[in-house]
């Protein structure tokens, strides 16, 4: 049996190396919507794993800066069925798994009240989170953040729709630095979430990374999938170039099966029992790419058909077939034949002997 003892002294040692590392991880796939002071959010890392028709969406609310309060939007695909505090090490296992780490860390041992028109579904307060589930349209959301202090960016409202006209439910958290100070939460340190959304096409939000950014601004993510199968993704992720930080876009940086040790210690994290023991595959997506060049979300198709759906990316329903041109050319000239035959005598005389035949 390991050690816990040895366990969290190791696992204090990576916390306190991703903090401090200008690579730290930070906010939720989602946008900041109050600034207040100068609070602001460092990088994204998120985990999207699927199994047995649920997403389970797990990210890390990080926050550094000085202010009262600091909110954010993230859409769902879904209506969670749960909204928990995440496991302790998670995220930091999977970075570990799939990016370079420092000696210490390789050898280390792991076990590891609404508006009118937005309807409230669940409230939560994790930590010095305050979460609140909504289903709502664009403008219903939009008043009710307003509505509860939340400060929207000017292309807020364009972001709102692109999600609402897809699915109307989104999760705004806002971090309150007092009561993180109460409870000895330190600048930059995170609080991960994890939310449970029972949904037949998983998608992870990523044009919400882009609110109230500069179009030149480079956003960056790391999003991580869980799957029981190899996964399709549109947009499609490129390969890497390897340590080419200049790369744009969305990057595939790991697409293999996910090793039975990796799995044994995200199992025995927070919340974590539901993940298989074995048999799922691990893809890690860095997303470095300009707020301007960010315009679609990460559709994902774990069935193994490769068909991940268009609209869950955010791209438009697909429409009815164009008509052919030559088949509008062909019908055309069906009728000019048919009205020269019912208009000119000597055309009708013709086919009138035709048919006397």
């Amino acid at each position: 049996m390991r050690n816990p003892f040895a366990r969290a002294a190791a696992l204090t040692i990576l916390t306190a190396i991703l903090l401090t590392g200008a690579g730290g991880s930070a906010l939720a796939c989602g946008g900041l919507v109050t600034p207040n002071g100068t609070i602001n959010l460092l990088k994204t890392t998120t985990l999207a794993a699927y199994h047995g028709g649920i997403e389970h969406y797990v990210t890390s609310f990080e926050f550094a800066g000085e202010g009262q309060e600091v909110g954010s939007i993230i859409p769902l695909p879904g209506v969670p069925t749960d909204v928990i505090r995440g496991g302790d090490w998670t995220l930091q296992r999977l970075i570990i798994e799939t990016q370079p780490q420092p000696e210490a860390l390789r050898t280390a041992s792991f076990a590891l009240d609404s508006a009118a028109g937005a309807e409230v579904l669940m409230e939560k307060k994790i930590d010095a989170l305050d979460i609140t589930v909504l289903k709502g349209g664009a403008v219903e959301v939009g008043d009710w953040a307003r509505e509860h202090g939340y400060f929207l960016p000017p292309d807020a409202p364009e972001m709102l729709a692109f999600y609402a006209g897809r699915s109307p439910i989104f999760l705004a958290a806002r971090f309150n630095a007092e009561r993180a100070a109460n409870r000895g939460v330190q600048t930059g340190q995170g609080t991960p979430i994890h939310v449970v959304i029972p949904t037949p096409n998983p998608w992870v939000p990523l044009r919400i990374l882009a609110l109230g950014r500069k179009a030149s601004e480079v956003v960056q993510a790391d999003v991580y999938l869980l799957t029981d199968r190899r996964p399709e993704t549109l947009p499609q992720a490129e390969r890497s170039k390897g340590s080419d930080e200049s790369q744009r876009g969305l990057i595939q940086e790991v697409s293999e099966p996910a090793s039975n040790t990796l799995l044994a210690d995200l199992r025995s994290d927070r919340g974590m029992k539901w993940l298989p023991e074995s048999d799922m595959w691990l893809t890690y997506i860095r997303i470095n790419e300009t707020a301007a060049n960010l315009k679609h979300d990460l559709a994902i198709d774990a069935s193994g058909y490769g068909r991940p759906n268009p609209v869950a990316a955010g791209y438009p329903a697909p429409g009815a077939a164009p008509w052919p041109i030559v088949w509008t050319v062909m019908a055309a000239l069906v009728a000019v034949a048919f009205l020269m035959a019912v208009t000119d005598p000597a055309v009708r005389r013709q086919t009138a002997r035709v048919f006397r035949r």
